[in-house]
């Protein structure tokens, strides 16, 4: 699985998804802040934060809490 969460800098919907990948116990991802590519913005910008699988080609738009995310990740 090849997990990456898109971000912005001082967000605070980006603080609760990362609080919740704790509480599901997510697997190791990478952390993407969006603020300085425009591509990422164009395409993430309304909606961060949100997490991609890039193995299976899907992403989670928040919200989402820890059983939606376990139900996701499965």
């Amino acid at each position: 699985m090849d997990l990456i969460l898109y971000q912005r800098d001082d967000c605070h919907l980006c603080d609760l998804a990362l609080a919740v990948l704790a509480d599901a116990r997510a697997p190791e991802f990478d952390s993407v802040f969006i603020d300085d590519d425009q591509a990422l913005e164009t395409r993430y910008g309304a909606r961060v934060p949100v997490l991609r699988d890039a193995a299976r080609d899907r992403e989670l738009d928040w919200p989402f809490d820890a059983a939606a995310l376990r139900a996701w990740l499965d």
